[in-house]
């Protein structure tokens, strides 16, 4: 199959490159770093020099394709400049023109987890409004996967183990928090993008559910700090120390409030209806290693 992958050498879509090459599939990496070509090549891969921001490109790249990979790029949250929905919105938009444009059959979308919701679910929100304008598409076969908490996120919390000894949140706790790891993603996006289908369907990855508890005692262990405690704390308390370090107010805002469905069950409610009948393979005591090394370095 001849598969397009966006999100040049991220942390799903390289493992997933990876993947399908071995598989025997052609594979066209798209990045708008010209620095990571000869990495993509390397992988046994094409690389397509572009944006993901430019129409008229996403769809020459996707022309011709049995099957395209979409998801939405980082965004940098500390940009006091940086309209993050219309950043989001944006692509979206572009990725709903490009595949109907190209005539692209097989689709396979990054989205998350609670973007079941039309509100209360803070920076997520505009995936409920991507997934919206995909469903409309006829002709090409979607899956929307949902990924839950990633492991990696868990980094943000390294300053603030090093400064308070603690990881603050508010959410976690003695709540569950279901993590997942990329690499788990990219397994399943493989199984799925690769796999015809027409219609539309949500898929939901997860690799291990935890208390923030139990997260905190495993990465304490890790990084010998085996008495590391998960603390919640309110709203505001989260609120201030994100902007505190930095986040755009709005931003931090965003998050804050997704946070808060996660704590209460709101952001989860479909994913418990739905959750994978098989957890991932990779689980929070493997990652925890790659944590220690990065808290190590600092």
């Amino acid at each position: 199959m001849k598969i397009i992958i966006t999100g040049s050498l991220g942390n799903i879509s390289k493992p997933l490159a990876t993947a399908l090459v071995q598989k025997g599939h052609d594979i066209t990496v798209i990045t708008s770093d010209v620095e990571k070509q000869t990495t993509i090549e390397n992988l046994g891969a094409k690389a397509a020099i572009g944006s993901v921001e430019d129409l008229t490109f996403l769809t020459e790249t996707f022309t011709g394709a049995d099957a395209v990979y979409c998801m939405i790029p980082r965004a940098n949250y500390f940009d006091p400049n940086l309209d993050l929905d219309a950043f989001t919105r944006k692509i979206g938009n572009n990725y709903a023109q490009a595949i109907e444009k190209s005539g692209a059959k097989r689709v396979v979308f990054l989205s998350s987890i609670g973007a079941h919701l039309e509100k209360n679910s803070g920076i997520i929100q505009r995936y409920n409004e991507i997934e919206a304008m995909l469903n409309k598409l006829g002709n090409v076969g979607i899956t929307f996967m949902r990924p839950t908490s990633f492991f990696y996120n868990l980094l943000g919390y390294v300053g603030m183990i090093k400064s308070a000894g603690i990881i603050a949140a508010n959410y976690g706790a003695d709540k569950m928090i279901p993590w997942v790891s990329p690499n788990d993603i990219a397994e399943a996006i493989a199984d799925e993008i690769t796999t015809p289908f027409d219609g539309k369907k949500v898929r939901y990855v997860a690799s291990e559910e935890l208390t923030g508890h139990e997260t905190a005692q495993i990465l304490g262990n890790a990084i010998g700090k085996p008495d590391l405690k998960w603390v919640l704390v309110s709203d505001q308390e989260t609120l201030d120390g994100l902007t505190s370090i930095g986040i755009q107010p709005k931003i931090a805002q965003g998050l804050v409030e997704m946070y808060a469905g996660l704590y209460n069950g709101l952001l989860g409610e479909d994913y418990e209806r739905n959750k994978p009948a098989v957890m991932g393979k990779v689980k929070l005591a493997e990652y925890a290693k790659e944590f220690a090394a990065v808290y190590n370095q600092n």
